[in-house]
């Protein structure tokens, strides 16, 4: 690794660690009964972060989780299920609590977006990401729940679910929907598209679909070209700056010595 590029490396370190925290708590003052936040790259590769009340991993996803908020938590447990759907687990965080409901988030990987619906838990959707000239073509389709029985819950009937990407690059063409305006919205700050749809209709089957055209060369690259001619810029006028006045001393101490 260069000189030039670890200064950049390590910013956009913690620019990632930042959006993972945004997981834990929705920076837009949204609450979201079912949430999956998908952090592609321009190479196809992805994270996604699935955060959720108990309740609605089972309503949604068939999960067999004790829906009991009184007995204890055993992330191991989960993190093997989800193993042994065919997902690979980041990590399995701490339970949290909202409405008196435990939410749990669990963060998955994958070398290709295209082969993340074998990962059963999220298997509800399928994937298109097809890279071509000037332009990478996302489509996400989200389709029917398995409908698990999670019990009695304490749902008034607002709940909302979202789905969140998390866009690498500059983007050309969205179709986000969000229920506040029903209408086609705006990224949010770090690229971020969310579709939004009630938790009922979801349970429902009511299809999510999510299309996005981005440029094919990354904000980070992007960046770090921009950091890199930066530093090459300041460090070529430190040098001429330098030789300048090398060279005014010297014309002075010749002038002085004559």
């Amino acid at each position: 690794m260069t000189r030039l590029a670890a200064p950049g490396l390590r910013v956009a370190s913690v620019l990632i660690a930042l959006l993972f925290l945004s997981g834990c708590t929705n920076p837009f003052g949204r609450e979201y009964e079912y949430e999956e936040q998908l952090y592609l790259a321009v190479d196809g590769s992805a994270t996604l972060v699935v955060n959720s009340s108990i309740a609605a991993l089972i309503a949604l996803r068939g999960l067999p989780i004790d829906p009991s908020s009184s007995t204890a938590f055993d992330a191991d447990a989960l993190r093997r299920q989800y193993e042994q759907m065919g997902c690979r687990v980041l990590r399995v965080g701490r339970p949290w609590y909202r409405h008196g409901r435990r939410f749990i988030q669990v963060r998955l990987s994958t070398d290709d977006i295209r082969t993340l619906s074998q990962c059963g838990p999220v298997g509800w959707s399928t994937y298109r990401f097809v890279p071509a000239a000037g332009v990478i073509d996302f489509k996400q389709t989200v389709g029917p729940p398995a409908g698990g029985n999670p019990g009695t819950v304490n749902w008034t009937g607002n709940e909302i679910v979202a789905f969140r990407v998390h866009v690498p690059s500059k983007v050309l063409f969205h179709n986000v929907r969000r229920l506040r305006d029903n209408s086609t919205g705006e990224t949010e700050r770090g690229n971020i598209l969310t579709w939004e749809q009630r938790l009922a209709d979801r349970r429902n089957g009511a299809p999510v679909e999510m299309q996005i055209q981005m440029d094919p060369q990354s904000i980070l690259y992007r960046t770090l070209w921009l950091f890199g001619g930066s530093f090459v810029a300041a460090v070529t006028f430190l040098g001429a700056l330098i030789w300048w006045t090398v060279r005014k001393g010297r014309k002075r101490s010749a002038n002085a010595n004559r």
